[in-house]
């Protein structure tokens, strides 16, 4: 079993999949083992196998090429709850036929503007589609692999539609049932009550996430294992009480009776909440841990565990391709590592505190390999949370939702659950204003595996010989990451963050950040992309946070990047132009400083007449080696510039105006000449930038081309007369290329 496991995980880390002819010979290779008893082996190669061709067929079912960027007219079905913000709906669309070509399986689509969709409606839609692509940073969410395991073959925005049928069926059930969650009165806790009841979690803001996720407890407000595990044990627990006082049927043994009855309530609330694949995780163990207490309990109790893996896996291998599947089963596996085969009965506070010191200290590591933030008071929040919202909040919501159809009743109920959540937010948000989530830099795999040693000590009964040991084996935490840049030198990162700018220049003691990309009604770039990828790279505090001028694009993100991070100044080619809480100064011609012996100086254009014109522009010289970051300028500002008398010859050139036809003059480039060119932009943007011709001038040169949309997120030492390199090099079987 083990090793079928092991097979089937391998996928999880293969930087392209094996040829086809080679995975379908991989099952035949296991059958000729089984002669000779090398069962491991066969197993292992049967589980590679499987995995291999299930993420083929995720693959093939990815829009076809030749429909990239095309908007079509494609019909198909809402499924899943609509996520309903202000300014745009995101929802999935099944089964879409279109008489253009085949189409994936399943869409994820955007409406801007678009009415309020409903669960189990049949729509007629024109829609831009693209293939699957994510932004590829030093930390950031992948959003490629999760949309290849949620099995989501293309994205798009719609342009247009009509409503061919109303909602029906259970979809459209539960999207009447949301509805009349978010029209409660629950002290402005409907939405947060809907993600708990339906997993609807598009209710919550993005001020609740930031919350949830400084104190550790997003787990509590998603539906998890923790609340369908709570549902089936409550069940089960009733019927054993009912046993104890003598009340039960003594013509029916109670034993199977409570098993069945909770794993009955546990797949009816993972109904409710969608049967995504976290719920279905979720009912697979909590059905062989009732199997296992029915029938199997002299096999132990990793048992179970195990076999639910298995056939989590063996049912969808691209699971774990998700942090969530990494983390329920790491949750699980150290609570029973924490109460098995201890002595005695332990009093429900001391349960409670152990079990939160076991998550604390054992998804430690795990949360560093996964990237995630860690939140150092989550032990407490999650002390006080747990009990809250798992005994007093769920019931409440779960009762208030059946009871809707009596009058005044269920409305009651869910008024009480949401004061009860409006209560935990507000101590929620004392203790992160306390300690927020603190987001660590990446860790080489030798300090990971010497950190989870180390937690798996501490978690050892007390009896075990060298247990503290294991506080020592903690001490790579405190291992400094990757080594800063030498005197005279700079390391420089042109994030990704689609159609918009983020650039960090940094020297050995200082760091300057120019421009923090977009942000959207429902996406902020700075604090989603920029902030986690600087911590990443070990940015505690920038000197300098440079906006070229005050378009969303390149400004957008800079409010959330001054909440993570703390900057000693903030300039602007339109200061005046930018919210009064960036406290932002002019930026002007001839500013110039050094720092680390690398030399930094500013202009701007006095006579500008538009904001893209107002744009700083930045020259970094490094031993010799320069970088000229250009923000927005046209070709009149390149004029002006030229006419300055500042000598522009720069090894690298931030392509002006993310490559617009209107910017990169001929007469521009010869003066700078430079030897390389990075562009950031967002694939098939709707500016159509880089403009063709101005590839072709860049060509013309010749200059290197590091384009964001091709390479990632393109780190180059400046100063070290070297090639750049992109992110999107470190090679992943579900990347785009």
């Amino acid at each position: 079993m083990l090793a079928l496991a092991a097979g089937l995980l391998l996928l999880r880390w293969l930087p392209a999949l094996p040829p086809t002819w080679l995975f379908c010979l991989l099952p035949v290779l296991g059958l000729m083992l089984l002669p000779f008893r090398s069962y491991p082996l066969a197993l292992l190669l049967f589980g590679f196998s499987w995995a291999c061709i299930c993420a083929q067929w995720a693959l093939d079912d990815r829009l076809a090429p030749e429909l990239d960027g095309r908007t079509l007219w494609l019909q198909g079905r809402v499924v899943g709850l609509p996520q309903l913000g202000d300014e745009v709906v995101r929802f999935q669309l099944d089964g879409a036929v279109s008489r253009h070509g085949k189409l994936p399986e399943r869409l994820r689509l955007a409406w801007h503007g678009g009415p309020a969709l409903r669960a189990g409606e049949h729509w007629r839609l024109a829609v831009r589609l693209k293939r699957p692509r994510g932004l590829v940073n030093p930390q950031s969410f992948d959003y490629e692999a999760w949309l290849l395991a949620q099995r989501i073959g293309a994205t798009g925005t719609v342009k247009a539609g009509e409503r061919l049928s109303a909602a029906g069926g259970f979809d459209g059930w539960r999207d009447g049932l949301r509805r009349r969650l978010l029209a409660s009165e629950a002290w402005g806790r409907a939405g947060a009550l809907s993600a708990l009841v339906l997993g609807d979690a598009s209710g919550l803001s993005t001020a609740d996430w930031r919350l949830l996720q400084d104190t550790g407890t997003v787990h509590l407000l998603v539906i998890s294992g923790q609340h369908i595990g709570l549902l089936a044990g409550l069940l089960y627990g009733l019927v054993a009480g009912l046993a104890r006082l003598g009340w039960w049927p003594r013509g029916c043994p109670w034993l199977p009776c409570a098993c069945a009855l909770g794993f009955a309530g546990a797949l009816a609330y993972g109904l409710l909440a969608g049967f995504e694949v976290p719920v279905r995780r979720a009912c697979v163990m909590i059905g062989l841990v009732l199997l296992w207490r029915w029938r199997f309990r002299h096999l132990g109790i990793w048992l179970p565990l195990l076999c639910a893996l298995l056939l989590v896996l063996l049912v969808e291998p691209l699971a774990s391709l998700q942090p969530g599947f990494w983390l329920s089963f790491g949750a699980v596996a150290l609570l029973v590592l924490t109460f098995s085969g201890r002595l005695g009965a332990w009093p429900w506070w001391q349960t409670l505190g152990r079990a939160q010191w076991a998550m604390a200290l054992g998804l430690l590591p795990l949360l560093l390999a996964l990237g995630l933030p860690i939140s150092a008071s989550g032990p407490l929040a999650n002390l006080l949370a747990v009990p809250w919202v798992g005994v007093a909040v769920v019931p409440l919501a779960m009762f208030g939702t059946l009871l809707l159809p009596v009058p005044w009743l269920g409305e009651a109920l869910l008024w009480l659950a949401g004061g009860l959540l409006e209560l935990l937010f507000f101590l929620l948000a004392q203790i992160a204003a306390w300690q927020p989530a603190w987001l660590p830099g990446a860790l080489p795999l030798w300090a990971l595996l010497l950190c989870a040693l180390g937690s798996l000590l501490l978690l050892m009964p007390a009896g075990v010989p060298m247990r503290s040991l294991g506080w020592l084996l903690l001490l790579p935490l405190l291992y400094s990451p990757p080594p800063r840049p030498a005197p005279g030198q700079a390391q420089v990162w042109m994030l990704d963050v689609g159609q918009g700018l983020a650039v960090l220049v940094r020297t050995r003691e200082h760091a300057l950040l120019y421009d923090a990309g977009a942000r959207s009604a429902d996406f902020d770039m700075g604090e989603r992309v920029v902030v986690p990828s600087l911590r990443a790279l070990d940015v505690r505090r920038l000197d300098l946070l440079l906006l070229s001028h005050a378009d969303n694009d390149h400004a957008g993100g800079a409010a959330a990047v001054l909440r993570g991070l703390e900057a000693a100044r903030v300039l602007s080619g339109e200061a005046a132009e930018l919210p009064r809480r960036l406290q932002a100064g002019p930026c002007a011609s001839g500013q110039s400083w050094q720092w680390d012996e690398v030399r930094f100086s500013t202009w701007r254009w006095a006579q500008a007449g538009t904001g893209n014109q107002a744009s700083c522009v930045l020259q970094v010289e490094a031993s010799g080696e320069r970088l000229l970051l250009t923000g927005d300028i046209d070709s009149q500002a390149e004029q002006a510039l030229l006419t300055s008398g500042l000598d522009l010859r720069a090894d690298w050139l931030l392509v002006p105006h993310h490559g617009s036809r209107s910017s990169s003059s001929a007469t521009f480039l010869q003066a700078v000449a430079p030897r390389a060119a990075l562009i950031s932009r967002g694939a098939l943007n709707a500016f159509g930038h880089p403009h063709a011709s101005v590839l072709a001038r860049y060509q013309a040169l010749p200059a290197r081309l590091y384009d964001s949309v091709e390479q990632g997120a393109v780190r180059l030492r400046l100063g070290a007369f070297e090639a750049g390199w992109g992110l999107r090099q470190e090679m992943r079987f579900w990347r785009e290329k």
